[in-house]
């Protein structure tokens, strides 16, 4: 008996090291993994069969549901209306607007009122003032959809609007809302909501579904007002649940011709999740008029894309900007590009800050993010340690766009999930933002160089174990 399992073993070992070999895609991801595999028997070749395999080139890509998205992408990209759509003067503007609608379809639109969102108080009372004026239907996708307080006004609201006829459609992701099932998301369809999985984790497709993950945040209402970020459904905004306190984060709501784009990335996911409703009638693509002057593109990305859209919008910022770049997020795991971007921006005049919280909900994503400081001190990048945790996904800059969404700077928000930012081609707007990211950082002092470089040994190594896996976190 243990020859045979040695034996099996050892075939899956190698399977798995060939693999590696044949389809990595990095060599630094490649190494990750073929120490994993070898330094941990059976279980390393079942987290890279489960994680690692590269299904851009193997397996993912002739998925039939997935062929079925690229093909919907190409059969509907032309529901969007050319009208307020914008050619910008400036070089910067257009380089990076034409990057994002080569890669995503969509395009910058002008005529739109953004609204920045600071904290889950303010979020969730503009969210829900917004939904109890909702006169035709509620459109809601969430990574995290947990049972608490905000579910529960959540229900209540669409309990008095669906009695008046208004449409209630959820989708929820099956790994970041485990709670979110039973009698508790029966109560919801026992209402009228039609709620539906992204990408659902069963037995005969777990090994294809368990790595990617649908971790946007979006809402829209009436085709008219919507609302993304970094806020999911749950009570850690408005209450303290844990250790980390009240978490803080940044949303922005919508209004105007963008919402368009937004409400276009729901109706293909939920095309998918709900077994083919097509929501493409007049009724859920209204002729929407402009509501002020902000000039917005939606960015929208996931393991179907053909490019990785996150990353390369995150990239193309780094290198457009000529005076500062302010970072703030909590998973700060770049990938060697991303790094070296900064790098090469620091070392070039450019002022570059980087916010990051303190404590973090996962101690390896915690340490893999600390083993990146070092060498970005050592060229002058600034950065901020805040003692609460903020969950906000946000780059800057000078003074003249700004990114807001889902989009981390690490390896699974730019490879494996599905993520969608709101790209703010606004002076007004962005130096807002950037002041009160300014009036943050003013409140702690950066990070020292030499103090850093001097951290204890032991630190050290477990960030320097910590950043083998960060490919894979």
């Amino acid at each position: 008996m243990n020859t045979l399992l040695w034996t099996f073993y050892g075939i899956v070992t190698l399977w798995s090291i060939i693999s590696i070999i044949l389809h990595g895609s990095r060599p630094t991801k490649s190494l990750s993994w073929l120490l994993a595999v070898v330094l941990l028997p059976f279980a390393g070749p079942l987290l890279y069969y489960l994680f690692g395999v590269n299904r851009r080139k193997f397996k993912f890509f002739r998925l039939k549901q997935t062929e079925k998205r690229k093909l919907f992408d190409e059969k509907y990209k032309d529901i969007h209306e050319l009208e307020n759509s914008v050619d910008f003067h400036s070089a910067k503007n257009k380089k990076l607007s034409k990057l994002i609608e080569n890669g995503t379809l969509l395009k910058a639109y002008a005529g739109n009122k953004a609204t920045v969102l600071n904290g889950g108080k303010e979020t969730f009372e503009s969210i829900f003032e917004t939904l109890e004026q909702a006169e035709h239907f509620i459109h809601l996708q969430y990574y995290i959809f947990s049972e608490g307080e905000l579910s529960e006004r959540f229900y209540n609201i669409f309990k008095e609007k669906i009695a008046k006829g208004v449409e209630v459609r959820l989708i929820y992701d099956s790994f970041g809302s485990s709670s979110f099932r039973g009698n508790t998301i029966k109560r919801f369809r026992d209402l009228g909501v039609k709620a539906f999985p992204m990408m659902p984790i069963r037995f005969g497709s777990l090994l294809f579904t368990l790595n990617y993950r649908n971790h946007r945040k979006m809402i829209i209402v009436d085709g008219k007002i919507g609302f993304t970020g970094g806020v999911n459904v749950t009570d850690q905004y408005i209450k303290p649940i844990s250790d980390l306190g009240i978490w803080n984060d940044i949303h922005i709501k919508l209004e105007g011709p963008v919402v368009k784009s937004l409400h276009r990335v729901f109706i293909k996911d939920y095309y998918f999740a709900s077994d083919e409703e097509l929501l493409l009638k007049e009724k859920y693509i209204p002729k929407i008029e402009q509501k002020g002057n902000h000039t917005i593109q939606i960015v929208a990305a996931g393991p179907d894309s053909k490019q990785p859209a996150i990353m390369q919008q995150y990239i193309s910022m780094i290198m457009l900007a000529e005076k500062c770049i302010c970072i703030a997020n909590p998973y700060f795991i770049p990938s060697t590009a991303v790094l070296q971007a900064l790098k090469i921006a620091a070392l070039s005049g450019i002022k570059v800050s980087i916010l990051v919280p303190k404590i973090s909900d996962s101690k390896m994503a915690k340490l893999s993010m600390f083993s990146n400081f070092e060498e970005l001190l050592a060229v002058g990048v600034n950065i901020y340690l805040r003692p609460d945790f903020s969950h906000s996904k946000m780059i800057l800059i000078d003074g003249e766009i700004a990114s807001i969404g889902s989009g981390n700077f690490d390896y699974r928000s730019f490879e494996h999930n599905f993520e969608t930012n709101a790209l703010l081609y606004d002076v007004e707007l962005t130096k807002s933002i950037q002041t009160e990211f300014d009036t943050i950082c003013n409140n702690y002092i950066p990070l020292d160089y030499e103090s850093f470089k001097n951290r204890p040994v032991w630190k050290r190594l477990l960030e320097g174990m910590a950043k083998f896996f960060s490919p894979l976190l």
